[in-house]
């Protein structure tokens, strides 16, 4: 899932990720069939001891999430969109150079309130990015997979409750 307004990288996220942490709004291209439109996932890079220890950079090597807006408010802005499709984020240690590839291909239901926060009911797995105080998982780049919601508040703080699934630190494999 897109990562951007989110601060997901979906890295649901960052976009969205895309639900990542501080920004980006998807741009929705000219409807596809069936509504569908491509999300794509942008790079992003983290100075050390914003989610890991370490400065971080992200990027998908597989992107094919795609967007479908379902509702929207009577000013025309989005009140629920959905996100699917393959994701794998490589992330880079920028200190080693080693690398993880994060298969964070999850799918997302995703409601938007008028004062920006958001709500994420996902499957499957997306990558979080967590800062220091501004969730109730302590600060990390997380592979979260399962059955969860996720609420974003306006300020950025993300909640997240499992129904059932699993969290993976990227920063334990760098």
């Amino acid at each position: 899932m897109p990562a951007a307004a989110s601060g997901w990288t979906p890295v649901f996220v960052q976009r969205p990720v895309a639900a990542t942490g501080s920004g980006g709004v998807s741009t929705l291209s000219p409807a596809a069939p069936n509504g569908w439109v491509p999300a794509p996932t942008p790079p992003f890079t983290q100075e050390a001891g914003v989610n890991c220890d370490f400065p971080l950079h992200a990027e998908p090597v597989v992107d094919e999430v795609v967007t479908r807006v379902l509702e929207r408010f009577p000013d025309g802005s989005i009140r629920r969109d959905a996100y699917r499709g393959d994701l794998v984020v490589r992330v880079t240690n920028d200190e080693t150079g080693g690398h993880y590839d994060a298969d964070v291909s999850g799918s997302a239901l995703v409601d938007h309130a008028t004062d920006g926060s958001q709500t994420w009911y996902v499957a499957g797995p997306v990558l979080l990015r967590v800062r220091e105080g501004q969730g109730n998982i302590p600060r990390g780049l997380w592979i979260v997979d399962g059955l969860y919601r996720l609420a974003i508040s306006a300020t950025g703080h993300r909640t997240l409750t499992m129904v059932r699934g699993s969290l993976d630190n990227v920063c334990d494999h760098l």
